[in-house]
């Protein structure tokens, strides 16, 4: 694979390009948190290949067992109540790419992870693979756009049971729904993901970017509002006693205890 020399990805980045289908892997260990800065340095990365003429399709993928376990609330100023709007809409940026995107899921795609999951064309998954909207165990409003992106997949009705019970789903159920496009054998994805880009690389560029804005229509911009929603209701829930009953049952593997304050 041929390296992009004329950009820099930012950090735990790595962008290559063979033929015409770049690949971009994230890695952030042990769980692939993401935060403002990772986010953004996405949305440069695709925002260079958009402007690459040799690049028709781009494959995002994580390295480790974990796809990406959702936004990192660790930190003070990740405690911070603006916190989940200055990360999520950052990511509007990457609903603005204009050429085809294929998602790796391999491991647990959790949460905001399962909102990158889905800012991506096609979702490339196994049965080994774990699917979850799990803000409602944590005690916070969806983000990342989920509100509107889960329905647009998998329809209004699944996508209020999927977010209500923050219920863990695999890559089959994932697929059998409409949440995922192709199930691999576990530790092909990756194959599969490169087949699936070479069979669209093969079609007329123009064309494809096109029919994808127009399929697309709207999307970007019914994300930002959508965003705006979701980060007003996380910005009161996540200074809530439940939110931080729900983070400290996730970190001590245990049943939330959750009591509407």
């Amino acid at each position: 694979m041929s390296n992009t020399t004329s950009f820099t990805p930012g950090r735990g980045l790595t962008l290559g390009l063979e033929g015409h289908v770049a690949t971009l892997d994230f890695s952030r260990p042990p769980l692939n948190f993401f935060d403002a800065e990772l986010i953004n340095d996405l949305a440069d990365a695709l925002q260079y290949l958009d402007d690459l003429p040799q690049c028709r399709v781009v494959i995002l993928q994580a390295e480790g067992k974990v796809f990406c376990a959702g936004a990192d609330f660790s930190g003070a100023d990740q405690r911070d109540p603006q916190y989940p709007r200055r990360v999520y809409k950052s990511a509007v940026r990457l609903f603005r790419n204009r050429k085809p995107l294929i998602c790796v899921v391999e491991g647990a795609a959790i949460g905001g992870g399962l909102g990158l999951a889905m800012v991506a064309d096609f979702r490339v998954t196994s049965s080994k693979a774990r699917f979850s909207a799990n803000f409602s165990r944590l005690g916070i409003h969806p983000g990342f756009g989920i509100s509107v992106t889960m329905p647009r997949l998998v329809g209004p009705q699944m996508a209020s049971l999927l977010i209500a019970t923050g219920r863990r789903i695999d890559g089959c159920e994932a697929v059998r729904i409409g949440l995922a496009d192709v199930l691999a054998e576990p530790g092909e994805e990756r194959r599969m993901a490169r087949e699936l880009a070479e069979e669209i690389a093969a079609s007329a560029p123009a064309a494809v970017m096109s029919s994808r804005e127009t399929l697309r229509m709207g999307l970007a911009d019914a994300v930002d509002r959508i965003i705006d929603r979701e980060a007003s209701e996380q910005e009161w829930q996540i200074v809530s006693a439940d939110f931080a009953e729900g983070t400290r049952a996730m970190t001590e593997r245990r049943t939330p205890v959750f009591t509407g304050q």
